[in-house]
């Protein structure tokens, strides 16, 4: 195993984090890429510690739509075989002559039922299909109110809209070396005022023959912007007031070294502060690398294209070469 690089004692450490220093109850990344926290919760019972609400609001757009139609499909499923299995005589209006296209009549019947459209060619006579049809009825109001709060929610809830680039890069910086990533605001007319960014690193030293967790706010070349009409290219200078120099990519691995990023700003849509998180492990730094622009002028010269296919986009430099 590759040594800890020694970290300059005299560098301020920042204990506001959050984060515990004992390297030995840790596993992976403290944060993840799409700014989740990577832990996992035990000691409680599931239900008391599992949210629904919060789990159908933060759900990707394409699985929550699945769930809502698969919620809807199963329970008009469910009503279908209870009124199946109530019998056919307590309903009138049944035109199917084998099993099933009665079952389908049935499946329909609850549709109808649960949305409460009711068009009145299959009607419940007797009291147990009644009951069930009133039951049914009932649950649908319920269900629908929720889908609309969630989707309301969903739709209502801010966001930053943010998109990072996969990776960090030791890109050459004046005369010396410094630190970069960049992100950038992906939807059209979303525009951020007041933007403002935070940058920590953790990493793992050797403490009286200890090993431990030291975290370090990064200085960075520019941390408020007014507005974030375009990308924001990140720098940090690998100057003497750095945690981070001097250090191979050896050295961030045996550091295990990891950037926690956290951007606020001010969202003019919903007039109301946005943040969005996410971190950078040693596997997601490069060394000798520079950005490439990712913005040019419009064909008429009168409008500036920002490419966000380029944000990724980054060309080789030599080895502690000046830019």
């Amino acid at each position: 195993m590759a040594l800890m690089k020694k970290i300059d004692p005299y560098l301020k450490t920042n204990n506001d984090t959050g984060f515990g220093t004992n390297a030995s109850n840790y596993g992976g990344r403290f944060i993840n890429r799409d700014g989740t926290f990577n832990i996992r919760k035990e000691g409680m019972p599931f239900m008391e510690r599992y949210s629904i609400f919060h789990h159908m609001l933060t759900l990707p757009r394409w699985k929550f739509i699945t769930v809502i139609v698969l919620f809807y499909l199963v329970i008009n499923l469910l009503f279908a075989l209870i009124y199946f299995a109530i019998g056919f005589e307590q309903f009138q209006g049944v035109i199917g002559g084998t099993t099933w296209a009665k079952f389908k009549e049935a499946y329909f019947f609850s549709t109808e039922t649960f949305t409460t459209v009711g068009y009145g060619r299959v009607n419940p006579t007797g009291d147990a299909a009644n009951f069930v049809a009133s039951i049914e009825a009932m649950l649908g109001f319920l269900s629908f109110a929720l889908a609309t709060g969630l989707m309301y929610g969903r739709f209502s809830r801010p966001r930053a809209y943010l998109v990072f680039s996969d990776f960090a890069l030791i890109s050459p910086y004046k005369d010396s070396q410094a630190l970069m990533f960049r992100f950038a605001s992906y939807k059209d007319k979303h525009t951020l005022t007041d933007v403002e960014i935070r940058v920590n690193v953790g990493l793992l030293v050797q403490t009286d023959g200890r090993s431990e967790y030291r975290y370090y706010e990064l200085a960075l070349e520019r941390s408020k912007v007014e507005n974030l009409s375009m990308n924001w290219t990140v720098v940090h200078p690998l100057d003497e007031k750095s945690p981070l120099r001097g250090f191979t990519w050896e050295d961030m691995k045996a550091s295990d070294v990891e950037l926690y990023v956290l951007i606020r700003g001010f969202d003019d849509i919903y007039s109301n502060q946005v943040l969005q998180r996410t971190s950078y492990t040693y596997h997601e730094i490069r060394f000798n690398g520079k950005f490439v622009p990712m913005y040019r002028e419009s064909n008429d010269g009168k409008t500036t294209i920002l490419e966000l296919h380029k944000l990724n986009e980054f060309i080789e430099t030599p080895s502690n070469t000046p830019d």
